[in-house]
């Protein structure tokens, strides 16, 4: 199969060494010196919204371009690895093809292993982490143009976990009628809120959103989910992630 897993980068990073990877600049129409042969600006693409889209302006883009029978997304810092008992930050313990293969024969999406967060439904993390007006917004666009999606939505909204950091590998037709769905969603919000009221990493708002559009959709259309092991390749400063999320919590309240 023609496997494209897209990694996304904003600047030089070290890349598994395999032909299945895709090293994909993103913003690129934003800088005039680039690091990577692959960019986000050609063909159709939304390279100049990367700021509020993050990611996702490659994803789009490699959705529009791209020829490919399995398309996969991933980030520099955040990478699917081979099995659960994969530890090390290693470029060779990252998943492969006869993996890839072995799992789609099964599953129909390859998802990161859920985030539990046990005192928080998802709807309560998003508002306390962010301005609330773009999720509450994604649950007015679903309800007035994909209403079969709504009792989906509230669902997720209540629970207690989920598949975050947009991160996916899936077959051509199970894949591309969900980014239909989710840019299309995506969209109608970038016209129903002002960006210019979202400051600093508020900013990138559709990016937040589209990591539970994922569930969403995987859960009306009943899709097999393989929960996949990731590491992140950059050293994570838990101490200060967990006194940020306290903060907002009770600054939201």
């Amino acid at each position: 199969m023609n496997i494209k897993l897209l990694v996304i980068c904003h600047k030089k990073a070290n890349i598994p060494h395999s032909e299945i990877y895709f090293p994909l600049e993103v913003g690129a129409l934003l800088r005039t010196e680039h690091f990577l042969e692959n960019l986000d600006d050609s063909g159709e693409n939304i390279s100049e919204k990367n700021p509020s889209f993050c990611e996702l302006t490659g994803l789009f883009w490699a959705f529009k371009n791209l020829d490919y029978d399995v398309l996969g997304l991933m980030h520099y810092r955040r990478l699917f690895m081979k099995s659960a008992f994969c530890i090390t930050r290693k470029l060779n313990n990252v998943i492969t093809e006869k993996q890839i293969d072995k799992y789609l024969a099964s599953y129909d999406i390859i998802l990161p292993k859920k985030r539990h967060y046990y005192i928080e439904t998802n709807y309560s993390h998003y508002i306390h982490a962010h301005n609330k007006e773009a999720l509450d917004k994604t649950g007015q666009i679903i309800l007035k143009n994909y209403p079969d999606y709504y009792d989906s939505f509230k669902d997720h909204m209540q629970k207690r976990s989920g598949h975050y950091f947009n991160m996916f590998i899936a077959k051509k037709e199970i894949i591309n009628p969900l980014l239909e769905w989710m840019f299309d969603i995506l969209f109608k919000l970038e016209k129903e809120i002002d960006l210019n009221c979202y400051q600093g990493t508020e900013k990138r708002v559709f990016g937040y959103i589209s990591e539970l559009l994922f569930d969403v959709y995987c859960a009306k259309n009943n899709l097999k989910i393989k929960n996949q092991k990731y590491l992140f390749f950059e050293k994570q400063n838990w101490a200060k992630k967990i006194f940020n999320f306290i903060r907002r919590k009770f600054q939201k309240q």
